[in-house]
């Protein structure tokens, strides 16, 4: 591949060069922290550097351990101070690899996993270190969950503050609908709660507007009695009938209720991959993929239209505990592998539309990519839309290509399938996307304004409030000089 394709190719951020910090300087911030702090050399540095999408591959200058808000205090005014990059890693479960730069400081909260549940309330008080998996089997312990991210390891931060769909997000809402309360950091160093009731248009900003207010040390969840036993169906249908069946997911979601949480997934079964049989290897698929909130005989009852299509290739449907669902996908997206992921919202799933996702899907150059398409409704569109940021909750429908591959010979190829084919499915598409699924986010500022549309000015309000020098711009970012 040559230097300039290359280039087309990896996120688009430029690093500024490595700040020529005195050595006592290092030292007494290290021994501000109660946390470690590593530099290239130690032991430690080379884990705590690298994050889940394997096409990220960056050396910060200073990597923080944070293991408590007073590190990250410390943290972000010797950053301002310095005038360091900031990168904040709370799963490092993101495609775009914010968590992580060169040159910079990495405030790394993984170490702050505290989880403090109080079941009489039904609340979670939770620190941004955990994954959805820690968090689901810490309320599953009471019977209770709070509505999270399809994929155990991802961070509960990252997910939560772009928003978060998961599968229970028609009867519950979004990930961000059920934070209730936050602490957080600023730019400036303050230490601030924010709810309904304090700093209300802070947490407006932080329900949807990703990490541009500041670094936020601890999440109060709501939580709903859910499993510990749900009916899950995961049917895979032969792909040549891919149009039929996104027509009868149409029809079936366009009737489902709330408690249905489903998405229809267009792939290819690996060759070579020990979990399916070998006859179908090669072969494209349609996947059905849901889940019923509430008893899991009327959920059975409710699923198996999806089951009942056409006779499935492959069906592993059937009953199993609440955190075993969580992490159903969990072995297609490992840690390490290549990943390249962009999404548009529908209004509609048109037949038109259908003839594009179909026919785009179908060129996917890897066997390990898929198209996802999100059904989104129920609580999701109840919520009133002023009431955070996260816009998009009139869009039934999200197409997500989703590009995951081995080689870095085949980077361009795979990132050019994405590119192409949200490009020919833009002319149906509302305009908005998830950021949560938004490649590099090349686009920049035009990617921002278009995906917060009318809600963008008063984020910009709130940067210009909070973090007037984008000190924290290593995320879905919103300049306070757009």
């Amino acid at each position: 591949m040559t230097a300039s394709n290359l280039a087309h190719t990896q996120p688009q951020t430029a690093f500024p060069a490595a700040p020529d910090l005195d050595e006592s300087v290092i030292n007494d911030f290290a021994t501000q922290l109660r946390g470690q702090l590593l530099r290239a050399g130690d032991e430690g540095y080379e884990q705590a550097r690298r994050v889940w999408n394997g096409m990220i591959d960056r050396y910060p200058l200073l990597i923080a351990r944070c293991t408590c808000a007073e590190d990250v205090i410390t943290s972000v005014n010797f950053a301002r101070t310095h005038q360091l990059l900031v990168a904040v890693r709370g799963g490092g479960h993101q495609v775009a690899g914010h968590a992580t730069c060169d040159n910079g400081l990495v405030i790394d909260l993984s170490p702050m996993k505290e989880i403090e549940i109080d079941p009489e309330a039904r609340t979670a008080r939770v620190g941004p270190g955990n994954t959805w998996g820690d968090l689901d089997r810490a309320t599953q312990t009471y019977g209770l969950a709070t509505p999270g991210g399809a994929v155990s390891d991802t961070g509960i931060a990252g997910l939560t503050l772009g928003g978060g769909f998961g599968w229970l997000r028609n009867k519950y809402g979004l990930a961000c609908d059920n934070l209730l309360s936050v602490e957080i950091v600023t730019a400036g160093g303050r230490h601030l709660r924010a709810s309904e009731t304090e700093n209300p248009e802070l947490f407006w900003g932080i329900r949807g507007g990703g990490g541009n207010f500041g670094v936020v040390t601890s999440f109060e969840y709501k939580l709903y009695q859910v499993g510990p036993e749900m009916i899950f169906c995961f049917a895979f249908h032969h792909g040549e009938k891919a149009t039929e069946a996104l027509r009868f997911f149409r029809d079936y979601t366009a009737t489902a209720p709330d408690e249905v949480g489903v998405l229809a997934v267009l792939g290819v079964f690996p060759p070579g991959a020990e979990a399916f049989p070998h006859e179908v290897h090669g072969l494209p698929y349609v996947l059905f993929a849901s889940t019923y909130v509430g008893s899991p005989q009327e959920g059975e009852r409710r699923l198996q239209p999806l089951r009942e299509f056409s006779t499935p290739l492959v069906d592993f449907s059937g009953r199993m505990s609440y955190v075993q669902m969580q992490t159903v996908f969990d072995e297609d997206y490992p840690n390490g592998l290549r990943y390249y992921w962009k999404s548009t919202n529908l209004l509609e799933l048109s037949d038109e539309a259908i003839g594009v996702i179909v026919e785009q899907a179908q060129r996917q150059p890897s066997p390990l990519s898929t198209t996802d398409i999100w059904h989104n409704a129920g609580a999701i569109a109840r919520m009133d839309p002023n009431k955070s940021a996260f816009r998009g909750r009139d869009v039934p429908y999200l197409v997500s290509a989703e590009a995951n591959w081995v080689e870095p010979g085949d980077d361009e190829a795979n990132i050019s399938w994405v590119r192409g084919f949200l490009k020919t499915l833009q002319p149906l598409a509302e305009g908005g996307s998830y950021l949560n699924f938004a490649g590099f986010q090349e686009e920049g500022d035009e990617l921002m304004k278009a995906a917060f549309a009318e809600q963008y000015q008063r984020l910009v309000e709130l940067k210009k409030q909070y973090d007037p020098t984008n000190l924290f711009r290593l995320n879905q970012n919103i300049r306070s000089d757009p």
